[in-house]
């Protein structure tokens, strides 16, 4: 019997949804973050985009629920509503493959903000470990305070650390054609409705990004153009980026320095 076998068949209250590609290499940690969580009344989703090494065995020896795509068919948005159509839970709460939770009751602390039926989505914080790029650490403290928020006033949040109500979702799915950021545009559309964002900063994960800086750079490049769509009346000039990355790399000079960081 699997960790996550302890799930009955009957309807569970939550359903983790986890998109994937050639994750082995982290996907484990997830999965044996999941299996010590104080709630034991969820099932998990895998969405795998055409995996050619062992993620989905990996999510399969931990009783996770396959559902396979082919790589070609992959958008962020349409693996997400693939994922939500398949869940059985009232809650659906998203992990990157590549996250796994800082503490046994980052479910608990995830799906407790719920309990206002005025809320209808829930992000978490997140954190690097001793991989991380500092600039990396940097943006995750910026983006993901200390300070919890039970109603956001801004429609930010983020799908690696992230719930929603199911119900929310069949009303209103993911963009599928969008190149990144389908979180955000949702969210907005959710915010624009009256619904509210709550920020519970104790449902913690480590967020592993361990990437090359050229695929660093076509992330960015992919959510610059999903940002357009969302906002079209947004104006950023190549002028605009050089201030800005200029005054970046400043300010985490100035950090790593406070905290001994720079190489000789």
């Amino acid at each position: 019997m699997t960790d996550l076998d302890e799930v009955s068949d009957s309807k569970p209250k939550i359903s983790i949804v986890v998109r994937a590609y050639n994750e082995e290499r982290f996907i484990g940690r997830l999965f044996a973050g999941l299996a010590l969580q104080s709630r034991r009344d969820f099932e998990v989703v895998l969405v795998d985009s055409g995996s050619t090494d062992d993620t989905v065995a990996i999510a399969r020896s931990f009783g996770a629920r396959i559902v396979q795509i082919p790589k070609a068919e992959f958008s962020f948005g349409r693996s997400l509503n693939i994922g939500c159509a398949t869940a059985r839970g009232e809650i659906l709460v998203f992990a990157s493959a590549h996250v796994y939770p800082a503490r046994i009751d980052w479910l608990e602390r995830m799906v407790e903000p719920f309990d206002d039926t005025s809320v209808g989505l829930v992000y978490g914080k997140q954190r690097g470990n001793e991989i991380t790029k500092f600039s990396e650490h940097q943006i995750f403290a910026k983006w993901f305070p200390n300070e919890p928020a039970h109603r956001q006033s801004s429609y930010f949040c983020n799908n690696a650390n992230c719930a929603i109500r199911h119900s929310l979702w069949q009303t209103r799915p993911y963009d599928e054609t969008l190149t990144g950021l389908e979180d955000i545009a949702w969210s907005k559309e959710l915010k624009r409705s009256g619904i509210q964002i709550s920020y519970a900063s104790e449902a913690e994960v480590i967020h592993v990004h361990d990437e090359p800086w050229g695929r660093v750079r076509n992330r960015y490049r992919r959510e610059a153009m999903a940002l357009r769509s969302i906002e079209p009346g947004l104006r950023f000039s190549l002028i605009d980026f050089a201030t800005l990355t200029v005054r970046t790399m400043i300010a985490d000079s100035r950090q790593a320095a406070r905290e001994r960081r720079l190489r000789g």
